[in-house]
Order: C-alpha cells, then structure tokens, then sequence
C-alpha cells in the first residue's frame, strides 16, 4: 500500500515545492532570483489527518514522527514506520555517546521564586526549561532534525554518504548553534565547518575543536554591513557546503526541530489544565520562536489547546531587527501606530482590521527588504546569542504575533542582567541570551501591561557555561 503523505513542503511566497527526488530539499527553487519575495521553505502537516503524538515515548522526533516532513518522505519512499523509529533512535543514540545524553522532553513546571520575583501575586510563571538539552540549548533539535532529513536522503538512495561528506556541512554561529552542531555533526560522523567571531566563547572555541569542526573565525570589517560570519557561511554554500544551520531562509527544514518544543509545550500545558495567557521567547535569527509558534498552531489545530496565547519575542537594545519589521508592518495596517502601546495588539486583531493586516502580510512577503535587513551597527550585548544582523524567520514570527494579539519587547543590558540572576537564584543556570525572554516578562511588568493574575510561559534555553 502506497504511504499517503502528511506533510508538505512548499515556499510561503510563491508557493514551489522542491523536486520529490532533490536529496537536500532546504531552500525554495526560486530563492536568490533576485524578485524580493520571501522565498521560504515550510513543512505542512496535515492536521486532519496526522497524529499530534505517538505513544508515551520521550524522545520528541519518535513521539511526534508524523508532524517531520523526515517521517513523510521516509514513509513515501519505502520505509517503515518502524525502520524510521530505529533509525531516529539509533541517531539519538550516538548524540548521548558524544553528549551523555540524547533528546528527551525538557521540563515545564511553575516557579514558585520567579512568580514571587516579578510581582505576579496571583498568577504563575512557568519555565520550559531548555537549559538541559543536548549542547546546553534548544539549539541541538534543529540541527538534529536536518540530520534525519540526511539520514532518510541516504537510506532512501536518493543521494549517498560519500556525496554528502564531500560536500561537508556549514553553519555560522556565535556560540550556542555551533556546538549543537558539532555534536549532532560528530555524533552522526559527518565533516562540519563553522564560522564564528573572533569574540566567541573560548570555552565553546574549544569544545568545537575537541569535536572536530574546522573552525573559521571571521573579522567584521569597517564600513561592511551584515554579519561577516554569514558572508562566509554563503561563501562555503557557493562552493556545494549543505547548509547545517538554524535559520530557515537558508535551510527550511530546521524549524521542524523548533516545533519540536511547540508540540511539547502544548501536550504539557494540556495536562496541566492549559490555560496560558502569555509565551516569552527570545529572538536573534528567530528558529526558534517561528518553530514553537508553528508547534503551538498544530496542536490548536488539533484541539491539544484551545488557542493561542499572547506570543512576544524579546531582543536587547543592541540589535533589534524584529521589532523595527513588526512596526513597519503594523504601520501599514494600522497607519498612525507608533509607539509601544499594547492596545494596538487588540486593534488588530479586530475583525473590521483582518483585511488590513493580510493586506500587510502579502506586501511583506512581495517587499521582504522594505521590513528586514541587515542591522546596521555591529551589536553588542551581554546577550551575544541574540546579536543576528537580521532575524531571518521574522516573517513567521510577526505573523504569529499578531495573529496571537503579542509584540515583539526590546530590553537594555540591566534587565537582561537582571533576569540571567532571576533565574539562576530559582535554579536554572542559564546565561543572558537563555533568560532573555524573562528579560521580556519583566519589562512588561514594569509598565504594567501584564497582569498580576496572568499565567505566562518563558523558555529559559541557553546554559551559563
């Protein structure tokens, strides 16, 4: 019996799918032509149809396989449901080999100190808790999901192992990617070059080494904008490099392992009574937001959640690409909507508004340089993770957010501090970047635009190294 296909991939501005048989489907046809669009690859499941989960296994990529695009077009191209569970846990085997452990379910639960520290009396601040993951971050589910892509193009014989290693694998990082990547690229025996500042974590610098990655260290240069680590990353591309990295207009499929922990998050929100009126996330190139915002839409889709929450990303003050995109947008839907007032957020999502804002949308999908670009000082943050010259799933993330009724929060270097200390005294060790999003949590508090009866999500995602 022919397997029937539960996702699809195609491109959000001009709708192209890639060749059925392409072994490396991660960009649009049509990406780089040079039109202007948003050309970005996304995997659709079909809700109808998919089951949100399988079983009670922990392991996310088992426990949520007919949701991957991997599981699709391993079941198309002949293997067995069983044969792609092996596979996955074979793979995640090798990742606990390099890393003492492979992927399990990250921990969602209240904070008694947080919720007292940040003046909700009488609500709740919940902690989805990335710090634990493999490389210390939720980095590692992206690249783990582009490495079962590789492993089903290998087994399935639309490309081999050796074609694969000789083109090798790139990512551009300033710290966090780049380890997640080494270990997913050590772990699965696969060559890896990474491109990083030359302010990079000496500590991450040397555990890259230790794993193997060639290491390319790249020097901003006066009067050049964008991040030079990325010109680089683009230069290895051009050579044949496989894009190993986690922004998705260079590599679609890595928001699959973001959404990994939307569809987490929903199913333990679900058990724990799921109510939840605000998610904090923080954003530097925005896999990570665009992937959960994905994940929580599935699982409303599906009834795991009612509906969805507030969503707000959160970027310091040194780089803030997202926030200067979301108000442009806003301001073409809303003309006259300047400032940080919340109630535009309700404005528009009031129907008489609905048109609007998709008039806005299609315009930002047609015109993608008139909302993102390049950031055009170099930035500079305590949070370092969060510094990306562009968001590069920005277009994802303000849909999200103004379909959910959020915006996007700037935060200065005091609150960021503040927050990396919040959290560590409630005893999640995360550095500035991963508490970022409690950075968000506590501006809002501040002006009084968040509730103290509220219950709010924040993913705390980075560990303090």
């Amino acid at each position: 019996m022919l397997f029937e296909p539960l996702t699809a991939l195609r491109c959000i501005a001009c709708g192209a799918e890639p060749d059925a048989r392409d072994p490396y489907p991660f960009r649009c046809p049509h990406a780089g032509s040079g039109d202007g669009r948003e050309h970005l690859l996304t995997s659709s499941p079909d809700m109808t149809r998919a089951r949100f989960a399988l079983g009670t296994s922990g392991q996310p990529f088992v426990r949520h396989r007919e949701l991957l695009h991997s599981y699709t077009r391993a079941r198309t191209l002949g293997m067995s449901d069983a044969a792609f569970v092996d596979m996955v846990e074979e793979l995640d085997a090798k990742v606990a080999a390099v890393e003492g452990h492979g992927f399990a379910q990250t921990p969602l639960a209240p904070s008694e100190a947080l919720a007292k520290s940040t003046r909700l009396t009488e609500g709740e601040v919940w902690v989805k808790n990335e710090t634990s993951n493999v490389a210390g971050s939720h980095k590692a589910r992206h690249l783990f999901a582009l490495a079962l892509h590789l492993e089903v193009s290998e087994r399935t014989g639309l490309t081999t192992r050796e074609e694969t290693n000789r083109r090798g694998l790139a990512i551009a990082s300033c710290g966090n990617a780049a380890l997640a990547a080494a270990v997913v690229a050590r772990a699965t025996e696969r060559p890896l070059e990474v491109f990083i500042p030359p302010d990079a974590d000496p500590r991450v610098v040397e555990r890259l080494r230790a794993l193997g990655a060639t290491i390319g260290v790249c020097v901003r240069q006066e009067g050049v904008s964008g991040d030079p680590c990325v010109r680089a990353f683009h230069a290895a591309l051009a050579k044949g490099a496989l894009p190993f990295c986690v922004q998705g207009n260079e590599n679609g499929l890595n928001v699959e392992g973001g959404a990994t922990i939307g569809w987490e998050l929903a199913s333990q929100l679900a058990s724990s009574g799921g109510r939840v009126d605000r998610v904090f996330m923080q954003v530097g190139g925005g896999a990570l937001a665009s992937g959960v915002i994905q994940g929580l839409r599935h699982a409303r889709e599906q009834g795991v959640i009612e509906a969805l929450p507030k969503l707000h990303t959160v970027q310091t003050r040194g780089c803030w690409p997202l926030r200067r995109a979301y108000e442009r947008l806003r301001e073409r839907a809303l003309p006259g909507a300047h400032g940080d007032d919340p109630t535009f957020a309700v404005r528009l999502r009031a129907p008489n508004h609905a048109g609007d804002v998709r008039t806005a949308l299609l315009h930002a999908l047609d015109q993608r340089a008139r909302y993102m670009w390049a950031w055009e000082l170099a930035p500079h943050s305590i949070a370092h993770g969060i510094l990306d010259d562009e968001t590069y799933d920005w277009f994802a993330i303000v849909e999200g957010m103004l379909e959910s009724g959020g915006w996007p929060v700037v935060v200065d270097e005091a609150l960021l501090a503040e927050a990396r200390d919040m959290a560590q005294a409630a005893g999640v060790r995360a550095d500035a970047t991963g508490a970022a999003s409690l950075a968000g949590l506590l501006a809002l508090r501040r002006v009084r635009w968040l509730g103290v009866d509220e219950r709010v999500v924040v993913l705390l995602t980075g560990v303090q190294r």
